[in-house]
């Protein structure tokens, strides 16, 4: 089977490592993986997995007319039998491209915490929650499943080394370390960022804590300043930036807690680390066996009521601190967790099932020219009518902006 997979970017974060680390793992199995998509910082990522990497053509918009052209000229050329497409502006591409024009199938990955209203709904969906997929299961008439982020956890293990990378930033062998590992962006990660940082400040006057941010992205300018008035109030450096690492498995490794989301969380788990999972609004729970099973329900990740998240995550990372004993006991059960259920070998063998079952279950052209008419009025609609609306269920009730625009999706046969 010959595959491309379609990353939403290429800069470093959670979607898009998962996209490059389960294409590796399925070439492993003896198909052929192709990664497209724009340049980005993971390109090396990429190489140190020797996948082949064809890069996007820069664009103004998504989605694009040059994008899906080179897209199904890319296809085409090399006789693709699927295209797996991370996040809803790749699934349009490979659906207005490859899947309108050679009916070739497209998979679509939402790992994003909303179900994508614009997203053509004949296309198969891999859902990173079971309450999203129920939700998605509502509208879509592809096959809705439900993939878990998952992990390698034969290389995030904690048998990994933290003590170079406390070394280089000076955390010293009695501090505490808190970590988090996440892109620094608006988007998301914002409110989860704000309230790791505030919780710092809450804990530095009690307990000899450092926190470290690894991680780069648009925020980066005003998390500096919220950090900096924290250390300042502190009058020491509580709060430490490391900078974006393509592999954080030392950070992770030096921890003495974890803080972050999704995949993050997941990795500290595999590096048997205690996990406070955040979200938005101030959300913050632990990872413990009062929250399992919401946490298995809904994904590593949740909206609070908008209260002071920091004050709430100091509370909880303060128990941690104080009972050495409940982070040991924390710090086995999420590395068990994490191998019995986020394997990426497993996952691997699982999404070849899904790719088979995409060939031989296509759609019908003219449900797909149904599904084109009604994205592309969806995107019309968001960026020409009204724009900067939603394009999601979730994202109406919280009241959340819509991405950045689309070309026209039209007088594409002369492109290609």
């Amino acid at each position: 089977m010959k595959i491309v997979v379609y990353p939403h970017q290429l800069d470093i974060g959670g979607s898009q490592i998962n996209a490059i680390d389960l294409g590796a793992a399925v070439r492993d199995l003896g198909h052929e993986v192709i990664i497209y998509g724009l340049p980005g910082a993971l390109e090396s990522y990429i190489a140190t997995k020797k996948l082949r990497y064809v890069p996007a053509h820069r664009f103004a918009y998504r989605c694009g007319v040059s994008h899906i052209a080179q897209l199904t000229r890319l296809v085409r050329r090399e006789k693709i039998d699927v295209v797996h497409a991370y996040e809803w502006p790749p699934s349009l591409d490979a659906f207005f491209g490859p899947g309108l024009l050679l009916r070739v199938p497209v998979v679509c990955t939402i790992l994003s915490m909303s179900v994508m209203d614009i997203v053509p709904r004949v296309l198969p969906l891999i859902m990173g929650t079971e309450a999203l997929a129920e939700e998605a299961r509502l509208t879509q008439r592809g096959a809705v499943s439900v993939m878990e982020p998952p992990i390698d956890t034969e290389g995030d293990t904690p048998a990994n080394d933290g003590r170079e990378f406390r070394l280089i930033h000076g955390i010293a062998r009695e501090e505490l370390l808190v970590v988090t590992v996440s892109r620094l962006s608006i988007d998301l990660k914002l409110d989860a960022l704000v309230d790791a940082i505030e919780a710092a400040g809450h804990l530095a006057s009690s307990w000899p804590v450092r926190l470290v941010l690894v991680g780069d992205g648009e925020a980066a300018a005003q998390l500096r300043a919220r950090a900096a008035a924290v250390n300042e109030r502190c009058g020491r450096e509580v709060v430490i930036f490391a900078g974006a690492m393509l592999d954080p498995r030392p950070a992770y490794a030096a921890a003495d807690i974890v803080v972050g989301m999704g995949g993050s969380a997941i990795r500290a788990m595999a590096h048997g680390k205690p996990v406070v999972v955040q979200g938005e609004r101030g959300f913050n729970a632990p990872f413990d066996p009062d929250h399992e099973a919401f946490f298995f329900q809904n994904g590593f990740y949740g909206w609070g009521d908008g209260g002071p998240g920091g004050a709430r995550l100091a509370e909880y990372i303060a128990g941690l601190l104080a009972h050495p004993e409940e982070r040991a006991f924390l710090g086995a059960r999420g590395r068990e967790t994490a191998v019995r259920r986020y394997s990426l070998q497993a996952a691997a063998a699982w999404l070849v099932c899904r790719y088979q079952e995409a060939i031989d279950c296509r759609p019908r052209r003219r449900s797909m020219l149904r599904d084109a008419a009604r994205s592309a009025a969806l995107r019309f609609e968001a960026e020409v009518i009204r724009p900067g609306s939603a394009v999601t269920t979730r994202d109406r009730q919280m009241s959340r902006a819509q991405p950045a625009g689309a070309a026209p999706l039209c007088e594409l046969e002369r492109h290609i």
